[in-house]
């Protein structure tokens, strides 16, 4: 059995299914490791607020790795243990890039999302598929114009996201904006979006902080992921588990690679890392 005590894990082709559900096997691997004191800790690109509650609902998870690593937020405590956002100015400096290409974008403020109303309106046709469109709708608020939103309240941005429909637009984007902006991090999640986070928040780094501020050895933690914003996640962590169904630069950055998410790929890794040779 593996020294671990600490098991962080991106939520979305991950610890879920593709229909967002939370199988039973994961569900009760969860669960034993809880028992054994072990901290479990759901790491999204999501704000708090904005997890499943299905997730939220678990009685043993105490912290949360969210988006992308800009907040790592005490549950009980109802406080920010630490977190790393983006200068409102530099976030609109972004935005008026992309006020140039066929895309629709948001932002995380405050735990909460934000986006143009405009853009809003045309999220059915950017949504990747029906809980994407879902999550927009019921988690974002629309305003008269973004920019001039954050202008106003002149606060820093956890997040930026940005949706595609032109798929070689997006790949372009990719090599291009981290060059545009090279004090920022730029990744992605799902099958059509970008990501843009502080230099300093993700999951790789968040993962750090919080072992270090719960005592916790990093050779001692473990992490999940499917996705490029959870690679350095992966790379810091004790053990990093790629999904089946990562991407072959994910799967490169783990140390082992495990079932899909619709086989409870999760539940199958923290069996043989954790407890393969016991009843």
């Amino acid at each position: 059995m593996r020294n671990v005590w600490l098991i962080a894990f991106d939520l979305d082709g991950t610890l879920l299914d593709s229909d967002k559900r939370l199988s039973e096997e994961n569900a009760a691997a969860l669960a034993r490791a809880a028992e054994r004191g072990v901290e479990i800790v759901p790491a999204t690109g999501r704000f708090y607020r904005g997890m499943p509650q299905l997730i939220r609902d678990l009685p043993y998870v105490r912290y949360v790795i969210s988006i992308n690593g800009a907040d790592v937020y005490d549950v009980l405590g109802q406080k920010t243990v630490c977190g790393s956002g983006i200068p409102w100015q530099r976030a609109v400096a972004v935005m008026e890039k992309l006020d140039a290409l066929p895309v629709i974008y948001d932002c995380y403020q405050d735990g909460w999302g934000w986006m143009t109303q405009k853009f809003y309106d045309q999220a059915q046709q950017y949504a990747a598929n029906v809980h994407s469109l879902e999550m927009i709708r019921t988690l974002r608020t629309p305003v008269p114009e973004l920019k001039a939103c954050l202008t106003a309240r002149a606060a820093d941005v956890q997040k930026i996201q940005i949706f595609f429909r032109d798929m070689d637009l997006r790949a372009e984007a990719l090599r291009t904006l981290p060059q545009a902006f090279p004090d920022l991090v730029v990744t992605t999640s799902i099958v059509n979006n970008i990501e843009i986070n502080s230099r300093e928040a993700t999951k790789g780094n968040a993962l750090k902080k919080l072992a270090a501020y719960l005592g916790i050895p990093l050779n001692e933690t473990m992490a999940f992921g499917d996705d490029r914003n959870d690679i350095t996640m992966l790379q810091a962590a004790g053990v990093g588990v790629a999904m089946g169904n990562a991407g072959e630069e994910v799967k490169r950055a783990a140390d082992y690679v495990t079932d899909d998410c619709n086989s409870s790929g999760v539940a199958h890794a923290m069996k043989h890392f954790l407890w393969e040779n016991e009843p």
